[in-house]
């Protein structure tokens, strides 16, 4: 799994094939298969895999977070620690989408659940956090989420201020500009 974690990330997950992967991880092609089935369900092991530890890493940050304000933006903060996974090639969801278009491809379900959970995410906080239309206010911080991390591969710095546009969009929203 790490090696083809590591493979898909770096080159994609397209021009990855199974035969670079068993010889990557130092298996054969057959216990690829003996294991996972197909490549189309290794690639889908491997975004889920990706997407849990996310989704572990943001609920870190969100009961770590100072006030509700600070919960609604706990994935922007959970960036920095995210970005050694994002740094080359952006985010690996976004690639996943772009990569299967199928929108029954397995693999472009968990990508697209995963952005989908992460708005849903949003508007739970939001709304906990008394925030005015909490819906419209997790499109945008999703926006701009996405926003942050399709940017890091540039030579920019652009998380501190996404991170502090999002701060200012929800303390408006929560009433506490």
């Amino acid at each position: 799994m790490a090696a083809a974690e590591e493979l898909f990330y770096a080159h994609g997950i397209t021009a990855v094939g199974v035969d670079l992967i068993a010889e990557r991880s130092g298996v054969t092609k057959r216990t690829l298969y003996n294991q996972f089935g197909s490549k189309d369900r290794l690639v889908t092991a491997y975004l889920s895999a990706r997407d849990e530890r996310w989704r572990t890493l943001v609920h870190s940050k969100i009961a770590a977070a100072p006030d509700p304000v600070g919960a609604v933006i706990a994935p922007f903060t959970a960036l920095p620690e995210w970005g050694p996974w994002n740094a080359a090639r952006g985010c690996a969801f976004i690639n996943a989408l772009a990569e299967l278009p199928d929108p029954g491809h397995p693999g472009h379900r968990v990508a697209a659940e995963q952005k989908l959970w992460l708005r849903a995410l949003f508007e739970e906080l939001a709304t906990a956090a008394g925030c005015r239309a909490p819906a419209p206010l997790a499109t945008r911080l999703l926006v701009l989420h996405e926003g942050a991390l399709a940017t890091q591969p540039l030579p920019l710095d652009t998380l501190a201020e996404t991170t502090e546009l999002a701060r200012e969009l929800v303390r408006r929203a929560a009433g506490r500009d």
